[in-house]
């Protein structure tokens, strides 16, 4: 066996996406015995476009150097990459930078290689000393007596929740280092003890406008999401006398993306999650996205593979040769829109960790394909043909997201708690198909290391500590 190690970078599309696709094929045809982090870089050597991701991968071969490198070459065709000069922006770029005892020449003058390599390969320290820009690795009034709320109800019974929904402001936030203005909706609810006739509606407005003030007036940078929620939460329960509060934000939000075969720039809308709940004791949070793509069906795709296997034998091709047209190109099937969302509930201290941008990602490569807004003819070829060849179930996304989420956070304690969902707009049926998963990293890296089914898994309530969550997911 061989030992090789390989730079994969992408900086048009969904990167992340195009970076994991390109590890699984890999995986088909030689063992991946390790894979760096993300890094994050400027397009260098003179190339234009948006920022690099790259990753470097040690990888164990029977192949010899010049038939590893063929299998590199035809690993990025089959990914769609034709045609790309040297210095222009690619959805994936896979270069080897080591073989056995060779080494790329110019490895040292591409810290962009080098540097997730020796983080992976410290024999390769050397290579990585970097001037200038090194890359990033990516690691989240009036006064009235009259007080009828205060007052007993004719029915002496408590109630769960009571509060406002929809409540809409302009709200500024830091999303992955940078200062957005959003337009935000908060639902925030209390409970309601049996001796009071109601909680104060109007004040749920003034609580949020203080919490706001209030938090932003700690720092002179705008709040993470899950600080402002928190902060509303804790004033909620202070001012409404209540035993416990919860709050929930919800904030669309624009990423810069490129399309990936025609370059062209545009921001794809997303929406960001917070929720909090409070009580005399603590503050806990989650913070979130829902991000929208496509999938394509498994189910009716093999159904057409099937009956075109059987005309193609009628047509007078040997099961041989119809077996390998079919396995050369993408069988129809039915398309579904989707949306995808992962909340992710962690200590106060790793939530920087948790950035919005690589939730999003953890989203969208969990579906057969990302979507975008703004598609060339050759971007909306290069999508439809993404997809048909990555057929995903509403259960398989859910899994994804759910297996992306522990290996990208994979140093977060077993106490980091998951919630992933999906919902497939059907095109061919009258109703939409639905998953949805959670519990702790702990639960489900029980599940994956023993192969046994963790049947009482914690839930949205049970991680919050409070005892309902339908409001807060809805």
């Amino acid at each position: 066996m061989h030992r090789a190690y390989i730079g994969i970078g992408s900086n048009l599309g969904d990167r992340q996406a195009n970076i994991l696709a390109a590890l699984q094929r890999l995986r088909m045809r030689a063992r991946i015995a390790r894979v760096s982090s993300f890094y994050e870089s400027a397009a260098a050597d003179g190339a234009t476009g948006p920022a690099f991701l790259n990753v470097a991968a040690e990888v164990e071969t029977a192949a010899d150097s010049s038939s590893f490198e063929r299998m590199l070459a035809d690993l990025q065709v089959s990914l769609g990459r034709v045609g790309v000069t040297r210095l222009e922006a690619r959805h994936i770029d896979i270069d080897l930078l080591a073989f056995d005892d060779y080494v790329h020449p110019d490895l040292a003058r591409r810290p962009y290689n080098a540097v997730p390599l020796a983080e992976i390969a410290p024999q390769f320290k050397s290579f990585a000393s970097v001037n200038g820009n090194a890359p990033r690795k990516r690691e989240r009034t009036l006064r009235f007596d009259a007080n009828r709320q205060e007052e007993e109800p004719e029915v002496r019974l408590s109630l769960n929740r009571v509060g406002v929904s929809r409540v809409r402001r302009i709200v500024h936030l830091e999303v992955d280092g940078s200062p957005r203005v959003f337009n935000g909706e908060f639902t925030m609810v209390a409970d309601l003890a049996p001796d009071k006739a109601g909680v104060h509606m109007s004040r749920f407005s003034e609580i949020l406008e203080e919490a706001t003030l209030d938090v932003l007036a700690a720092t002179s940078e705008p709040a993470r999401i899950e600080h402002l929620v928190a902060a509303v939460a804790r004033e909620i329960v202070g001012s409404q006398r209540a035993i416990r509060a919860d709050v929930r934000l919800r904030a669309d939000f624009g990423l810069e993306r490129w399309t990936p075969v025609s370059g062209k720039r545009g921001e794809e809308m997303y929406t960001l999650v917070g929720i909090a709940h409070a009580d005399e004791r603590e503050v806990r949070h989650l913070i979130g996205v829902e991000a929208e793509g496509m999938t394509a069906c498994p189910c009716a795709q093999l159904m057409v593979r099937e009956h075109s296997m059987h005309e193609l034998v009628e047509a007078g091709f040997s099961e041989a040769e119809a077996s390998r047209a079919l396995d050369a190109l993408p069988v129809a099937t039915h398309n579904q829109r989707g949306r995808g969302s992962v909340l992710i509930g962690v200590d106060e201290a790793r939530m920087p960790a948790i950035r919005a941008e690589d939730l999003v990602e953890i989203v969208e490569s969990s579906m057969s394909s990302e979507t975008y807004d703004l598609l060339k003819r050759p971007d909306e070829f290069f999508i439809v043909n993404k997809a048909h060849h990555n057929p995903k179930f509403v259960e398989d996304v859910v899994r994804g997201i759910l297996a992306r989420s522990l290996e990208m956070y994979a140093d977060l304690n077993d106490d980091t708690f998951v919630f992933a969902s999906q919902v497939n707009y059907e095109s061919i049926h009258k109703h939409d198909a639905f998953a949805e998963a959670f519990g702790t990293f702990g639960e489900f890296r029980e599940e994956l290391r023993t192969g046994a089914y963790v049947t009482e898994k914690t839930d949205v309530a049970s991680w919050l500590r409070t005892r309902h969550s339908a409001v807060l997911l809805s």
